[in-house]
């Protein structure tokens, strides 16, 4: 599934690029650019191409920088769910022998009580065991 949406991106890019290039061709004309505080003379196709290049490096550099973020953050909560990056595999994890909760079960209060041969009353210690007749 993440290869096709790559291929469809990769494509995607190669399009606007041509498309870019086909209009920055056609458009050779000289321009006055003012930056504000100097104003000079210079090719359309070569401001097309600049603005072009650099919008495309300000969108890269705050996906990259989104990238960080969320990856910072998976990382803090893997820290206080406790979990290894490793152990994000839902199959692995929940056929593995060694997990913490593969011989335990919940009680009433949701407290892990380990899983035995008793029956229920015996572990959740319910008033048929006290002896008093009331149920």
């Amino acid at each position: 599934m993440k290869s096709g949406r790559v291929q469809w991106l990769s494509i995607g890019a190669l399009l606007f690029a041509l498309l870019t290039t086909v209009f920055a061709v056609v458009n050779m004309d000289r321009v006055r650019v003012n930056f504000l505080f100097v104003e000079t003379n210079a090719p359309l196709i070569l401001v097309i191409v600049i603005s072009t290049v650099l919008g495309g490096l300000i969108v890269g550099l705050f996906g990259i920088l989104r990238q960080v973020q969320m990856s910072k953050e998976i990382r803090e909560l893997r820290k206080r769910l406790g979990t290894s990056p490793s152990s994000t595999d839902t199959n692995a994890t929940l056929e593995s022998s060694s997990s913490p909760l593969s011989s335990t079960s919940l009680d009433r209060d949701n407290q892990p009580t380990p899983m035995n041969d008793n029956p229920p009353s015996k572990r959740f210690g319910s008033r048929r065991d006290s002896g008093d007749g009331d149920v």
